[in-house]
C-alpha cells in the first residue's frame, strides 16, 4: 500500500500531524499499537499556547466542552510549604486546561480518520527500510501483517518505546533514572484554578483538575529513591510505596488527596529521557517526545507534541515529498524551528528539575519561592506557557460565555 506519509504513533503528536497533512491533501497512514481509549502516564495539562492548534484541527469547541477548569494559578507544594502565584496568560489565548489522555487521544485519532487518514490500529511498526526515494514500513497486529511504502516517515511513538526502529531509543538502567507514575482521583480537595508543582524527597510531580471531576496526579521519582522506599517498607508494590511517600512528605498534597478515592490503578512508565535529539535523520522525521523531551516538571509535554507536529506539517506542505533533496531541506528547516520554539523551555525544565531532585536545591528553591512567590510566575513563563507558535493569530473559537 502506497502513501505520501506514514506516521508511527497516534498520540497527540502523531494524530495532530495526520490531521494537518490529510487536510492538506496528503494520503496518510497512521499506525498505533494500542487500542483506544486507554490511560497513559502523562500530566494531561495542555498550555493555552496550543489552543490555536486545537482550533485549527477543528476540535476547539469539543475540547473546551470536555476539558477541566482553566488553570489561572500555579503553586509549590513542598514539605510544609504551600505557596501560590498567578499563571501568566498566553496572549490572545488565556489559560490552559487539562483533559485525560484516554479522552484526548481518542478525540484526536477519530478526527484524523475523519480528515482522511488511514488508521492501522492496533498495529506495531516492526521495521523501517529506506529505499531510494521511498521508505518501506512493515507493520503487524496479532494475526495480520502488512507492508506500507511512502516517501515520508514520521516517528511519533514517544521516547518510552523500545525496539529496533531507527527512531527508537536504547534503554539502559541507572540509579538516577526517573520513573513516571500517574493516577486519577475523585473527591479530591484542590482549588479548581490551581496547578501545584509537588516537590518531595527523590522526585517531583504535579496535580491538575481534568475532565469529569477527575484530579490528575503525575510524578517522577528516582529509581534509587524508589528502591530505598520499598526496602524501608519491607517490599510491596512500587505504587503503594510512592503513594505513602507522597502523603508523608507533602502537606499540600495530603490535604488534596488524603480523603480522595483513587480511580483505577496507578500507572507507571519510564525511564524518562529528557533532552534534545535529532529531529530528522535516517530519512525519518521525529515529532513529540522522540524529537526532544522536557522534564515533566514544567507540564509541557502535550503542548510540545502538538506544536512540533504542526511545525513539521507546515514545512512538508511546501515540498514535493518524493524528492529526497526537498525532504532533507524540510528536515533542516523543521529542526531549526523546533529548537527556536522549544530549546529554551527544555533548558529551563532541566534547571528546575535539577533543583527539585537535590535536597539542598529543593530547600533553596522552596525558600526563594516562599520569599518571592512571583518566581512561580516567572518559572511558568520560562517554561513556555506564553510562547505561541509564530504566525498564529489570536484564538479562533471563543470561550464559553463569550
Amino acid at each position: 500500500m502506497n502513501f505520501d506519509a506514514i506516521i508511527l504513533g497516534a498520540g497527540p503528536a502523531g494524530s495532530t500531524a495526520a490531521i494537518a497533512l490529510s487536510r492538506r491533501g496528503w494520503k496518510v497512514a497512521l499506525i498505533e499499537k494500542a487500542e483506544f481509549p486507554r490511560r497513559k502516564v502523562c500530566g494531561e495539562f495542555v498550555s493555552a499556547t496550543s489552543l490555536a492548534v486545537i482550533d485549527r484541527l477543528g476540535l476547539g469547541s469539543t475540547w473546551r466542552s470536555l476539558a477541566g477548569p482553566e488553570v489561572r494559578r500555579v503553586a509549590l507544594f513542598s514539605g510544609e510549604r504551600v505557596v501560590a502565584a498567578r499563571m501568566p496568560a498566553a496572549h490572545g489565548e488565556g489559560f490552559g486546561r487539562a483533559l485525560g489522555r484516554d479522552v484526548l487521544d481518542d478525540l484526536l485519532v477519530q478526527e484524523a480518520s475523519r480528515a482522511g487518514a488511514t488508521l492501522f490500529q492496533p498495529f506495531r511498526a516492526t521495521g523501517v527500510r529506506p529505499s531510494g526515494d521511498e521508505s518501506t514500513v512493515t507493520i503487524a497486529s496479532r494475526n495480520e501483517e502488512a507492508t506500507l511504502s511512502a516517501p515520508v516517515v514520521i516517528a511519533a511513538h514517544g521516547s518510552w518505546e523500545p525496539g529496533g526502529l531507527p527512531s527508537q531509543l536504547q534503554k539502559t538502567n541507572a540509579p538516577s533514572d526517573l520513573l513516571g507514575f500517574k493516577a486519577h482521583f475523585s473527591g479530591a480537595r484542590l482549588e479548581p484554578d490551581l496547578m501545584p508543582l509537588l516537590v518531595f524527597p527523590g522526585g517531583y510531580g504535579g496535580m491538575v483538575w481534568a475532565d469529569r471531576g477527575r484530579l490528575s496526579l503525575s510524578l517522577c521519582i528516582r529509581r534509587d529513591a524508589l528502591a530505598a522506599l520499598r526496602k524501608e517498607t519491607g517490599g510491596g508494590s512500587a505504587s503503594d510505596a510512592v503513594h505513602r511517600h507522597l502523603l508523608a512528605s507533602c502537606r499540600g498534597l495530603r490535604a488534596a488527596i488524603g480523603e480522595a478515592q483513587r480511580q483505577g490503578p496507578w500507572l507507571s512508565a519510564g525511564p524518562i529521557r529528557p533532552g534534545m535529539r535529532a529531529r530528522y535523520g535516517d530519512d525519518v522525521f521525529r515529532i513529540g517526545n522522540v524529537a526532544g523531551e522536557s522534564h515533566p516538571v514544567i507540564a509541557e509535554g502535550i503542548s510540545m507534541a502538538m506544536q512540533s507536529a504542526w511545525l513539521l506539517a507546515e514545512e512538508l506542505e511546501a515540498i514535493d515529498p518524493a524528492k529526497r533533496a526537498e525532504r532533507d531541506a524540510a528536515g533542516r528547516r523543521y529542526s531549526r524551528r523546533w529548537r527556536d520554539q522549544f530549546g529554551a523551555r527544555i533548558l529551563a525544565a532541566s534547571a528546575i528539575a535539577g533543583l527539585a531532585l537535590r535536597p539542598a536545591g529543593a530547600r533553596l528553591m522552596g525558600g526563594a519561592i516562599e520569599a518571592l512567590p512571583a518566581l512561580l510566575t516567572l518559572g511558568a513563563r520560562l517554561s513556555g506557557k506564553t510562547k505561541v507558535l509564530p504566525g498564529f493569530p489570536a484564538r479562533l473559537v471563543p470561550r464559553a460565555g463569550e
